[in-house]
Formats: structure tokens, sequence, C-alpha cells
């Protein structure tokens, strides 16, 4: 099975808002840049890579969490992160049922992470 088809596997299999709500995420990673790939990593986690992991996105019981690899190193004007905002590497950005993902915020995310892994 290929990421992509495990991805789509994993959206179904939720059955509830988490696997919508990953469904918009995954969305917005392939609308930032057509060279955006699926992988699957780390024991059954959906990961989108271009020039190194752009981020990793997991479904716990009450919430989606989207870690952005290098987020640290990442600018966030529009505020998307809230979670892991002390570390020196990572960030994130927890989602709860019932929040409103910024679409437009993510994906201007997402091409600045793009961005990083070109640079470095």
């Amino acid at each position: 099975m290929t990421p992509t088809e495990q991805i789509d596997q994993l959206i179904a299999s939720l059955g509830d808002w988490r696997g919508e709500m990953l469904a918009h995420i995954r969305a917005c990673f392939l609308a930032a840049d057509d060279n955006v790939t699926e992988a699957w990593k780390w024991m059954g986690s959906p990961t989108w890579v271009l020039n190194g992991n752009l981020a990793v996105a997991n479904a716990h019981k009450e919430k989606v969490k989207v870690t952005f690899s290098h987020g640290a190193k990442l600018d966030d004007p529009d505020k998307l992160f809230n979670a892991g905002l002390t570390g020196n590497q990572w960030r994130a950005l927890d989602i709860a049922e019932g929040d409103k993902l910024d679409k437009a915020a993510l994906v201007a995310m997402v091409r600045r992470a793009i961005e990083f892994n070109r640079q470095k």
C-alpha cells in the first residue's frame, strides 16, 4: 500500500470530525506546492515531505495535531502554532473538535516550511 493509500485509509477509518479535519489539513499541504509528497512514518503517521520532512499529523482522541519539523525556525504571523511553543525545534497546531482551521494560514505556513527546507 502506498503512503497516499494509507492516509486515505486512516481518514476513512476515523469516521468522525478528526478524519474530516485531517482531510482538510492534507489538502492544505498538497495545495502549497505541487512537489509535496506524502509519506507514512513513525508507526503510522501521515507525513508531508519536500526537501526533507515538513510536518507530521496525528489524530488523537480529543484533537488532531500537526507538528512542523522545523516550526521554531518559521515565522508565524498568523499565530497558527498553539503547541510546543517553548521548544527550539518543532512547533505544532492542536485542533480540537469545533475549532476552525485557517486554511490560508496553514498553506502559507507550509510554504514557509518548504522554503526553509530548500535553504538548509
